[in-house]
């Protein structure tokens, strides 16, 4: 089990990605969250099995209205109580 705080730069706001990760998330059985920054950025934390943070990100890398420019990434300590991805 992981967890990491995740920063996304691109075009990653007004293109559906916290709505694509929120849906992939929950596929995955992935718990954590998703909102926009007012700098343009989209912040994740997301937590789970890392095979399954992997295909994640790997997804949420294919679309052609997303483009990740680049992805800061911070390992976490783990959050036992959380239960579920939302979507902020």
């Amino acid at each position: 089990m992981k967890r990491y705080n995740m920063i996304f730069k691109g075009r990653v706001q007004g293109v559906g990605f916290r709505y694509k990760s929120f849906m992939i998330a929950n596929e995955l059985g992935l718990t954590g969250d998703v909102y926009n920054l007012y700098d343009g950025d989209v912040e994740v934390n997301v937590q789970g099995d890392q095979e399954k943070i992997d295909i994640f990100l790997d997804r949420l890398s294919h679309d052609r209205f997303i483009r990740i420019d680049k992805v800061n990434i911070k390992e976490e300590e783990i959050k036992n109580d959380e239960k579920k991805f939302k979507l902020s």
